[in-house]
């Protein structure tokens, strides 16, 4: 196999022939440690046709922007094999998990590598795809999770996932059914009219109804009542990309000059900001149908994202988040307990995450209800030193999860 990258690196020591995985490589990124040694060395061993090898670099190359040469790397790795075995750096478990993910970038299946390394368990990734074999033999594994996104791009490859985990003999989380409702518009549909939950309705349009018709018009055909202003997003996007509100018509006249794409989620704005008119967002993972805070972000701005947010420069910041971390199992966990009951009876998984807020008439504010949000414990001690006990509590809260499904197969 020949490698043309764009990578003027020096190789150093021989990697050992095990997998990297996501959680450590982008941990170094994250930590801004250079990677070019390690990008060097697994440059070398992708040009003997190490699959591990190929999979890690793909994943180096999507951290350093790469992505059309990453996942053709990544297609090659997957074309000389599927199942990759992901040892945590410190192995405290003896769980062995099966998780089932496809081909594509980062965004494209639940980075469990992080919850593993964080649960101290072995991990077994599988990728199925259509234009990939099922497997005819897997390792041994305990337990089995479907670890594919709601991202449309994968919603064909869902029901082939589904008729390949009737075949095992373990439990398996996550079912793919419930994973494809989870799309924007769908699970806004279902989680209306919900006691202590708000979630803004959101419909697809698509680039030509909202060029060929104003939007007061439109309105009636995409069997929605939303007004101006108005959140919009090219369908598939995450992370803020292209994501903007738009107050009027002549706004989204040039929102669509600017950001051409075939179809768009659009759903009402909605006014979180409290009486200081500040903002609060929430990342909180829900495992078994208990909540579990993973981060909070404070900002002047409606749009918040942990690093946009201004978390590392702000200690008064970071102390509201320590604060409202430190409180949450006994304040908004407990403030919102029948919401997040309701939530996970209606969304149906044994695993997911919502980016969420608090409207200004103390219902829980649901942005995003995902099976693939990332959570991590990248984040520097030294700066955010509340954060490695509450994150212990979540990938603890996880692996148990994944020992009394596997116990509870076991005894009956």
């Amino acid at each position: 196999m020949s490698l043309l990258l764009p990578l003027d690196l020096t190789i150093k020591a021989p990697l050992s022939n095990s997998l990297l995985g996501l959680a450590r490589l982008m941990t170094a990124v994250f930590k801004g440690e250079d990677i070019s040694p390690t990008a060097s060395e697994l440059l070398a061993k992708a040009q003997l046709d190490d699959s591990n090898a190929l999979l890690d670099l793909s994943v180096v190359l999507q951290l350093q922007g790469n992505k059309e040469t990453a996942l053709a790397i990544q297609q090659e790795a997957l074309s000389q094999q599927q199942v990759f075995c992901l040892q945590p750096d410190n192995k405290t478990s003896t769980i062995k998990l099966l998780v089932i993910y496809t081909h594509g970038d980062l965004m494209t299946n639940t980075p469990v590598e992080f919850l593993a390394q964080g649960g101290g368990f072995e991990l077994q990734i599988l990728y199925i795809a259509d234009h990939l074999p099922l497997p005819s033999s897997l390792p041994e594994h305990d337990i089995a999770m479907v670890a594919i996104s709601e991202l449309d791009r994968n919603l064909n490859c869902l029901p082939r996932v589904e008729q390949f985990i009737n075949t095992l003999n373990v439990p398996v989380l996550n079912q793919p059914a419930s994973i494809a409702r989870l799309s924007r518009d769908t699970v806004s549909r279902r989680l209306q009219g919900l006691a202590g939950i708000e979630m803004p309705l959101t419909v697809r349009a698509s680039y030509q109804q909202l060029v060929d018709y104003p939007f007061s018009q439109l309105q009636e055909a995409l069997n929605a009542k939303t007004t101006f202003p108005i959140i919009i997003r090219p369908i598939d996007s995450h992370a803020g990309k292209q994501l903007a509100k738009v107050n009027n018509q002549a706004e989204l006249d040039e929102y669509l000059r600017h950001n051409p794409n075939d179809a768009y989620f659009i759903a009402p704005f909605v006014d979180y900001s409290n009486d200081e008119g500040m903002f609060k967002k929430y990342r909180i993972m829900v495992i078994q149908g208990k909540p579990y805070i993973a981060h909070m972000a404070i900002s002047e701005h409606w749009m918040i994202h942990y690093l946009n947010a201004g978390m590392i420069e702000n200690a008064e910041k970071r102390f509201a988040e320590a604060q409202e971390m430190g409180r949450f199992e006994q304040g908004f966990a407990i403030k919102h307990q029948q919401a997040f009951s309701t939530l996970a009876e209606h969304i149906g998984l044994d695993y997911f995450g919502i980016d969420c807020a608090q409207t200004q008439q103390g219902e829980l504010l649901i942005f995003e209800a995902c099976a693939s949000l990332n959570v991590h414990s990248m984040d520097c001690e030294k700066t955010f030193p509340y954060k490695k006990v509450q994150m212990q509590k979540l990938f603890d809260a996880f692996e148990q999860m994944l020992q009394d499904r596997s116990n509870a197969l076991k005894s009956s």
